[in-house]
């Protein structure tokens, strides 16, 4: 079955840097649109970046020119790389993969993301 982990999340200072993580298996990772999402208590899940079918990416508004979604199809690994990190970055952050095939939608456990100083 699919599975992700995630990992990478911890503690970091207002406009440090934190790069996360999130190994797959289970699935043909190739096939998959993978992207991570966020969620702060009492607020709804919501994109953060991902990759489209086509390969092309998707960013959210607040974290344009600050974060970087890549992935490595050798590795199975899709990658979320967090710069210049706001107070108002700090959540559980989620990997996802969609089946290009079926539309299915597969969630990892979550990594938590705290900015303070």
């Amino acid at each position: 079955q699919v599975q992700l982990v995630e990992s990478g999340g911890g503690l970091v200072s207002p406009g440090g840097s934190l790069r996360l993580s999130c190994a797959a298996s289970g699935m043909i990772f190739s096939a998959y649109a993978m992207g991570w999402y966020r969620q702060a208590p009492g607020i709804q899940r919501e994109l953060v970046a991902a990759f489209t079918s086509f390969g092309s990416t998707n960013y959210a508004d607040s974290v344009k020119g600050r974060f970087s979604i890549s992935r490595d199809n050798a590795k199975n690994t899709v990658y979320l790389q967090m710069n210049s990190l706001k107070p108002e970055d700090p959540a559980v952050y989620y990997c996802s993969a969609r089946s290009a095939r079926t539309g299915i939608a597969y969630w990892g456990q979550g990594t938590q993301v705290t900015v303070s100083s």
